[in-house]
């Protein structure tokens, strides 16, 4: 039967695209405009309801993953480095990314190209799970940012607030995620290339 017929896996079904790292290909599953978390489902490939949003922070970005990537011992390695540690693990999800740009994009559950410019070093319950900050390719705005430090601080600072409160839960004594630094556009290249190789290592192994 002709694979056509159906829809590609959004992870498996795309790939990260032929300019990777400069350009990727990226799936996103949330907008600002979304009260509900979504994420793909890793068996199916639908998009799911993981949570509402317990608090009132929205994503302030189109947010998502880069297809055909896994954070595991190689993007782990970056993080063991930076921090002087080894006990550090991937997360075992495909790299997450932040996409700016001056658009109203209203729905997730499409694919963008985007440029990466860098990037934060997250931690979720000790494992790494970096945050990708890229510009939507061409953009009209963001589309001239060549590194993250070109982008105002104000959004930077809310991309921070974001990523270190949107799993906390009322309750918690202590955050589930820490940002341990900012990275530029030359380690988010290195994360990505490092997260295919992870991904070929996990998937492709055996081919």
């Amino acid at each position: 039967m002709n694979d056509h017929q159906f829809k590609a896996h959004p992870w498996h079904g795309i790939n990260a695209g032929s300019n990777a790292p400069h350009v990727v290909t990226c799936f996103i599953e949330i907008v600002p405009t979304d009260t509900v978390k979504y994420e793909v489902d890793k068996e199916t490939g639908y998009l799911s309801i993981d949570r509402p949003q317990k608090y009132s922070n929205i994503i302030p970005a189109l947010y998502g993953f880069i297809p055909q990537t896994y954070s595991a011992d190689l993007v782990a390695e970056l993080t063991n480095n930076e921090l002087g540690r080894t006990d550090i693990e991937g997360d075992n999800d495909p790299v997450d990314i932040c996409v700016l740009t001056e658009k109203d994009i209203t729905h997730g559950d499409i694919i963008v190209k985007a440029r990466p410019i860098g990037g934060f070093r997250l931690l979720d319950h000790n494992k790494a799970d970096d945050k990708l900050i890229a510009v939507l390719e061409n953009d009209a705005i963001y589309g001239a940012y060549k590194d993250i430090s070109d982008v105002p601080p104000m959004v930077i600072d809310r991309l921070k607030h974001y990523f270190t409160t949107y799993k906390d839960l009322p309750g918690d004594k202590s955050p589930r995620c820490i940002l341990t630094g900012t990275y530029d556009v030359k380690t988010a290249h290195e994360v990505i290339r490092r997260s295919i190789k992870d991904y070929d290592n996990k998937y492709r192994s055996d081919k």
